[in-house]
């Protein structure tokens, strides 16, 4: 794929012009879902689509896209064109990011390494998922020399999280990116209709299993290793980071000094959260409703 996105239209033109090679993915972003349909089951795809209760809030949240509008200007230079952005003292080449994404083995046989990968090769930092199906050094292996993010479902279990923290440190994550909006499962219809959490079968819970404190506690607890009570580890690591009670503003002191790069707090909604963040000594902030997934009739316009 070219770097330039204009030159990546010219590049399709042309493919099929001389040699009737056609996109094998859709460009149109209002097709996209129905293609993604086709190619996962029912379940997998109910899982990424769908949403807390009526989807009142993904609904609201598309619709606040659209209020959005690009009003170009005309007979301007367009010759240095530059996307880049400083964050947190680092160069980025466009200030888009790959958001957190969980439990990609249901979607692709890559998992979150191939997305790792093609994150790295184009440029676009990589933020990964506690839900990840990868490991945490798998996915730094995948993604060179890539720039990651780290996003934390905050165990209950101090250990666990210092575990999880250092295992990122030293496979090259340079952020932290704690979200504050799922420490319980929400009311999906479509997955309860279909009795349907990947979790309770250890799909997606890679970093709890991969994890020597984790697999050491759940050993000595259960007297089985994960592999042999996939379920009954299953059920301990989703104790630990979906376990029904949201942390407190004086914990973030815990991250604060055990972390040290920049921390960003992912699921702030309301200013004086956001102010309570920087009094806490947080970096940054991602203002999110989590699409609606996980969240219904919460703030719209705030993002995935």
């Amino acid at each position: 794929m070219s770097e330039n996105y204009g030159d990546y239209q010219t590049e399709i033109y042309g493919r099929g012009a001389l040699t009737g090679v056609l996109p094998n993915v859709t460009t149109d972003p209002r097709l996209l879902e129905a293609q993604a349909k086709k190619a996962l089951g029912e379940r997998s795809f109910n899982y990424v689509a769908g949403g807390a209760g009526e989807k009142a809030t993904m609904d609201s949240n598309r619709l606040a896209f659209r209020q959005w509008k690009l009003i170009p200007r005309m007979l301007k230079p367009m010759n240095d064109q530059n996307l880049a952005v400083n964050l947190f003292g680092q160069q980025y080449p466009t200030p888009l990011l790959m958001a957190p994404v969980g439990v990609q083995s249901i979607f692709h046989d890559d998992k979150e390494s191939g997305l790792a990968e093609a994150c790295g090769n184009v440029g676009v930092p990589y933020i990964l998922s506690t839900a990840s199906s990868s490991s945490i050094e798998e996915v730094g292996q995948a993604n060179g020399d890539g720039k990651r993010w780290f996003q934390l479902y905050w165990p209950r279990d101090d250990d666990i999280t210092l575990s999880l923290l250092k295992r990122a440190k030293d496979n090259g994550f340079s952020v932290l990116v704690v979200t504050l909006d799922t420490w319980s499962l929400a009311w999906r219809p479509a997955d309860l209709d279909n009795a349907y959490v990947p979790f309770i079968r250890g799909v997606g819970n890679t970093l709890g299993f991969t994890d020597p404190v984790f697999r050491a506690k759940f050993e000595k607890e259960s007297g089985s290793t994960v592999e042999e009570d996939i379920v009954g580890a299953s059920k301990s690591w989703i104790s630990q980071v979906f376990y029904g009670q949201p942390h407190a503003w004086e914990q973030i002191a815990f991250l604060r000094k055990n972390w040290d790069g920049p921390i960003v707090l992912k699921g702030i909604q309301h200013v004086d959260d956001a102010k309570l963040a920087l009094e806490a000594g947080c970096d940054g902030i991602v203002v999110s409703n989590h699409g609606g997934m996980w969240q219904s009739l919460s703030s719209e316009g705030s993002f995935y």
